[in-house]
C-alpha cells in the first residue's frame, strides 16, 4: 500500500549534485530523497520523462524506505568505472577516479561526434587498463543495424567483453546479435529492458545475451530480480546517474543476485563533484550497506527554491498515479 503523500513529504530533501564531466547531457543531477521505517531512498526520474513512467521509479523508492528488502547473499559489490564520451586525451583523469575497478564502461555513439571519436577513446581505455582489463561499450540505442554491425568490427580489436544497446528495437538488437555472433561479442539489453512495455520481450525474442537492470526504473528490487529469474539471463546492475542514496538500492540489488557473473555500473559516484555521502568505489568494489545521507552534504547540496517546488510537485503528480 503507498503510505500518505505526508509521510513522503516530511523527509522530503531536494538535491543538486555537480558533475565532474558532462554526462548524458546532464552537468547537475537533480534528485529528491526522503526517508521511511527502512531508512533513506531516492526518487530521481531524469526531468524529460513522463509523469507514467516516473511514477515507477517512485514505486521503487517508496518500496525501498517503507518495505522490508531481501537478504543480501554478499556485503561487497565489484563495480566498474565509466567513462563518458569525452575526448582521448582525457581518459586516464577519468579512470583515475576509480580506484582498483578492473572494468569500464565506455560510452560510444554519442550525438555530434563520429565512429573515429569512439575508436580513439576506447583506444585509450584499452591502453590504460592494459591486456587484463575488461572493456564494454554502451551506444544508449544510438547506432541502426549497420552503424552498430560496422562500430563494433572497429571496436572489435580492443576486446570488448559486451555492446551495450547498440540498437533501440528488440528487433534490431535480434538482427545485430546475430550478425555478429561469430565474432563473440555478446549483446546486453539495457533500454530494451527497463523502458520497455514488456520487459521480458527481449529475451523471448533471443534478442541478447545478458540484461542490464536498474533498481529505479523498474519498480524496486524484488520486480528487478523475477525480471532477471523470468528471462534466464546473466544480469548487471547498473545505475541510472544515482545519487550515493540510490545507488546503495542499487548494490541491495546486487547482493541479492543468486549469482553475480559482471561488475556492476554502481560506481558512477565518481563522476560527481560532490555527494550526499561517499559512495565511491574502494578497491573496485562498493559496499552493499544502506547509505545515510550527512546532514551537512544535504545543507550543501539543496536545490535551488524553484527547483524543489518542480520536484514536490512531480512527486505529489506520481504520488497520485500510484493511488489510481
Amino acid at each position: 500500500m503507498t503510505p500518505p503523500l505526508a509521510d513522503l513529504l516530511a523527509t522530503a530533501r531536494v538535491v543538486a549534485l555537480p558533475m565532474t564531466t558532462r554526462f548524458r547531457g546532464v552537468d547537475v543531477r537533480e534528485a529528491l530523497l526522503f526517508e521511511g521505517p527502512q531508512g533513506w531512498a531516492e526518487f530521481s526520474p531524469f526531468v524529460e520523462y513522463a509523469d507514467a513512467e516516473a511514477a515507477t521509479w517512485l514505486a521503487a523508492a517508496i518500496d525501498f524506505a517503507f518495505v522490508e528488502q531481501p537478504a543480501p547473499l554478499r556485503d561487497r559489490i565489484p563495480v566498474n568505472a565509466t567513462v563518458p564520451a569525452v575526448e582521448a586525451d582525457r581518459v586516464g583523469d577519468v579512470l583515475a577516479r576509480f580506484d582498483g575497478c578492473r572494468t569500464a564502461k565506455v560510452k560510444v555513439a554519442e550525438r555530434g561526434q563520429v565512429l573515429a571519436d569512439d575508436v580513439a577513446r576506447v583506444r585509450a581505455v584499452r591502453g590504460r587498463m592494459g591486456p587484463e582489463g575488461r572493456i564494454r561499450v554502451d551506444a544508449n540505442a544510438g547506432w541502426n543495424v549497420d552503424e552498430a554491425e560496422h562500430a563494433i568490427h572497429a571496436l572489435a580489436e580492443f576486446d570488448l567483453e559486451y555492446a551495450e544497446q547498440p540498437c533501440e528495437s528488440v528487433a534490431e538488437l535480434a538482427e545485430l546479435r546475430r550478425r555478429v555472433k561469430h565474432m563473440g561479442i555478446p549483446i546486453a539489453a539495457d533500454e530494451s529492458v527497463r523502458k520497455a512495455d514488456d520487459p521480458l520481450a527481449v529475451a523471448r525474442a533471443g534478442a541478447a545475451d545478458l540484461v542490464v537492470i536498474k533498481a529505479q526504473p523498474l519498480g524496486g528490487i524484488r520486480r528487478a530480480l523475477e525480471i532477471v529469474r523470468q528471462a534466464g539471463l546473466p544480469a548487471v546492475v547498473s545505475s541510472a546517474l544515482d545519487t550515493a542514496v540510490g545507488l546503495s538500492q542499487g548494490a541491495a540489488l546486487a547482493a541479492s543476485l543468486p549469482s553475480l557473473e559482471y561488475d556492476c555500473g554502481l560506481g558512477t559516484a565518481s563522476l560527481f563533484a560532490d555527494d550526499v555521502a561517499d559512495a565511491r568505489p574502494v578497491g573496485g568494489s562498493v559496499s552493499a550497506a544502506r547509505v545515510i545521507p550527512d546532514a551537512a552534504a544535504l545543507a550543501r547540496l539543496e536545490a535551488a527554491a524553484d527547483r524543489r517546488v518542480w520536484w514536490l510537485e512531480r512527486l505529489e503528480r506520481c504520488h497520485a498515479l500510484l493511488n489510481g
